[in-house]
Parts: C-alpha cells; structure tokens; sequence
C-alpha cells in the first residue's frame, strides 16, 4: 500500500511532462494557424467595419456628428468644431478623410480641399460656409459626414450589398441597380454551373473507375491528377491558346469543314466555365469515388434479386451511399469556385469577372480596403453557411441511418 502511494506522484509527474511536450509539439501547428488563418480573418472582419479616418482628422466634429441626429438642418453646432478642426487638421489626414468620403460623395474631395484652404477665414457661421460652397448647408452632405463618423461603422458592409443608411429614410438602396448584388449572384452562377458540370462529368467517371482493376485505376488516377499538379496559370494560359480564334480548336473545325468562321469561345462565360471544370474536377472526383468504393454492392444486388427496377436501386438503395461523397465533393468544388481570380481574369469578358477581381481592384486599384474586407466578409459568410447547412444535412442523414 505504501510503495502505491509512492508511486502515485511518479506517474503524475511523468503523465505532467509528457503533457506538456504534446503541447510543446502542438505550439508550432497553433501559432502558424493563428498567423496564417485567425490573424488574417480577424483583420479581414475589422477593416470590413473599421471607419477611422474622419475621427482621427476630425475629433471635434465626429463628436458633434454623434449628437446630431442627422435629419435637421446643419448648424453652427456642426459648423463651429469642424471650423476648429480644419485649422489643425493635416495634409495627411485630411488627404486619407477626402478618400474615405470620395467613395460615396466624390465632390466632398474638392470641397474639403477649398474649405482647407479658407479655413482661416470661416468662423463656423452658416454665412461663411455658404460664401464658401453652398452644398456644406445640405443636409445630404453631413449625413456622408455622420455615416464616416466611425470609428466603427457599417456602411461597408452595406456599400457591399448596395445599401446605405440614410437617416430620414433608414436603410434604402444606394441606387445603382444592383451593382455589388448582381456581381454576387453572377459569382454564384459560375460557381454552381461549374459543380453541376464536374458533377455530371465525375459522376460516370467515377463509376467507370470503380469497376476497374487497381492497376488501372491507379493509372487514370494518374491521368486524372497530372493537370491538378500544373500551376492554375500555366493551365489557364493553355486554355487561351486552345479556345483563341486561331487557336487549335477554331482551326480544326474550320478545317474539318463544320464551322465557316471561328467561334466565339474565348473572353465569354463559355471558355471561364470550361476552364474552370478542367481545374476543379480533381476535387470532385477523389471524394465520390472514394464514397463509390466504400458502398454496400450487397445491398445493391440485394435489391435486384428482391425484383427491383434498375432507376428504384440506384436512387433507393445505391445513391444514398454515395451522396456524402457526392455532396462533400460538390461543396468543396462550390466554395473553391467562389474565390477564383486568374482564370476568369484571363480568359473571362468584362461581364464574367467574379467576385474576388473586384476584392483585388479595391485592394490594389482603388485602395478601398473597407469595400474590399466587406466584399469578402459577404463571401466568409456565405461559404460558411453553404458549410453548416452541409454538416447539417450530413448529420441527420447519419442519424436517420442509426
């Protein structure tokens, strides 16, 4: 009993130890995830609703902003700190806050600038003001101010669907026919077109696959995987030359007498869908034909011996095995669709840009990282509904199954 007792601090110090050196293993795997995957999605979601630029310009007047209800009239009690504020403001600030208010209001760019440069002569009177540009007494320019107030704020996030807060009305459109909406919708079109054709495509593959030997499944695998090992660019450039109109598909059709002028296959919604099916089926069909080689082919001739009809075993009995593979596959193809860039970049019209050409725009071009984190907090959101909906599914197809 006493050697028990003994030996119990033993065994926990050890087990101690041994604890501590999984985590210590486990430290890098956690750190690279939090600097490559947390951290970016955490500044992703802040500048997606971050508004800092006329706070930190104009401290005086964002503290007037959030006691002015935004339907009245401007006074001098928005007039006389923004007056004060001018005086002290830099080139820098103001510079960053003229940006910020260009995105939704662009002549405030050249009206901050003339009142910057008057700010000595303005009292905070609304006769200077209006001496200076009658649009400072309008009301719609202050509710630009008041919407930038920040330094948290949602207008981003409403830019990204079209919205704006205007706060006589509420939440209206910011009437320019669906711009961002419609950007969203055409993203999902490709990206749904593109699973369903990888589905119809993977689907008899896959089933062709599972009745051969491993040596030659192996092979076609092979096969299969050769383009997935290929640089996205290189396999995209490939399609140019492939669909352009001297290309090898306009000419072998021309010179087999079925076309009499090239088609049209490159720069359209055509030739980004088939370049896109070419880069994604790999992704669909690894997990069906895992799914395919893991079903009951007992229940299946069970069904059949039982006088069933071929269409009654297959959607019954056969495809109810294969679907988590079947829907892993079309979600993982669905989401990987949505982020595309280079392919509909190159080889897409001006009307098939998806959504992340835009995120790059606002990125590089017009440096609008709001609208840019907003655009891609829409698209975080919907994959990770698409992403719970799918476990939901999976989960209560594995009940009823128990």
């Amino acid at each position: 009993m006493t050697t028990f007792a003994v030996a119990l601090p033993v065994v926990a110090r050890r087990n101690h130890r041994a604890l501590w050196r999984a985590y210590a293993l486990l430290a890098p795997l956690v750190l690279f995830l939090l600097l490559t995957f947390v951290g970016p999605i955490a500044t992703l979601l802040w500048r997606g609703v971050a508004d800092s630029e006329l706070p930190d310009a104009l401290p005086q007047t964002a503290l007037a902003l959030k006691q002015w209800d935004g339907r009245s009239a401007p006074d001098e009690r928005l007039l006389r700190p923004f007056s004060a504020d001018l005086q002290q403001v830099s080139a820098k600030e103001l510079a960053g806050l003229a940006r910020r208010l260009s995105y939704e209001a662009p002549q405030l760019r050249a009206m901050l600038a003339t009142a910057k440069r008057g700010a000595a002569n303005l009292d905070g009177s609304a006769q200077g003001f209006a001496a200076l540009d009658p649009r400072w007494l309008e009301n719609e320019t202050w509710q630009s101010f008041k919407r930038a107030s920040g330094p948290v704020g949602s207008y981003h996030l409403l830019s990204a669907l079209d919205l704006k807060r205007d706060y006589n009305q509420g939440i209206v459109g910011k009437g320019e026919e669906g711009l961002y909406r419609s950007i969203l919708l055409r993203t999902f079109a490709i990206a749904a077109a593109t699973t369903l054709i990888c589905v119809l495509l993977a689907f008899p593959l896959c089933a062709y696959l599972d009745r051969r030997t491993p040596r030659t499944r192996n092979l076609l695998l092979l096969l299969i995987l050769l383009p997935f090992w290929t640089s996205i660019l290189v396999r995209t450039t490939a399609w140019m030359v492939l669909l352009q109109d001297q290309g090898v598909v306009n000419t072998s059709l021309l010179y087999l007498g079925l076309i009499d002028s090239p088609l049209r296959l490159l720069y359209n919604r055509f030739g980004v869908i088939l370049a896109l099916v070419h880069v994604m089926l790999p992704f669909m069909v690894f997990p069906l034909l895992a799914a395919m080689q893991s079903s009951n082919r007992l229940l299946v001739q069970a069904a059949y011996s039982m006088g069933a009809r071929p269409l009654f075993t297959f959607f019954r009995v056969y495809l109810p095995q294969v679907l988590p593979g079947l829907a892993a596959g079309a979600l993982m193809v669905f989401i990987v669709t949505l982020g595309f860039y280079i392919t509909p970049a190159l080889i897409g019209g001006p009307g098939d840009q998806m959504i992340s050409y835009y995120i790059a725009q606002f990125t590089t071009g017009t440096l609008n990282w709001g609208l840019a984190s907003a655009l891609g907090i829409v698209l975080l959101t919907v994959t990770t509904l698409l992403y719970l909906i799918q476990a939901r599914l999976a989960r209560g197809r594995s009940q009823g199954r128990h």
